[in-house]
């Protein structure tokens, strides 16, 4: 059984945060929330999805766009066809850049966690 499909696995997940001028600028919250508005194409169906309210995703979404040189999510206000957003070039390449800094990081640790996992409680 693959430690996604067992709840119980042990697992090592790195888990990076950004942080400019005491802000959050970005983190795994953060990137799931760009990764579900490139899917959804609204910041209030990708809060849905990720389960944050509106409010905080927006809230999310405005910290990001500051911290960065360009925003990272474009959005149209709402209306009669309703509004929208989408993740800016930027956005894309920060997302990919984030997703290829977590691989890194368990490539690298692979020795450190196959021994720590050992001493592990219940270990598969």
């Amino acid at each position: 059984m693959s430690d996604a499909a067992n709840k119980n696995a042990a697992v090592c997940r790195p888990r990076f945060r950004i942080l400019l001028e005491g802000e959050i600028a970005l983190g795994p919250g953060k990137v799931d929330l760009l990764e579900a508005i490139a899917e959804c194409g609204s910041i209030s169906r990708a809060a849905k999805q990720v389960t944050l309210s509106y409010r905080r995703a927006w809230d999310m979404v405005d910290t990001m766009n500051r911290c960065f040189s360009t925003p990272l999510v474009e959005s149209s206000t709402g209306g009669r066809g309703g509004g929208g957003a989408c993740l800016t070039p930027l956005g894309c390449r920060v997302v990919r850049l984030y997703r290829d800094m977590e691989s890194a990081a368990v490539s690298a640790t692979q020795k450190e966690w196959k021994a720590l996992r050992q001493s592990l409680k219940g270990r598969d």
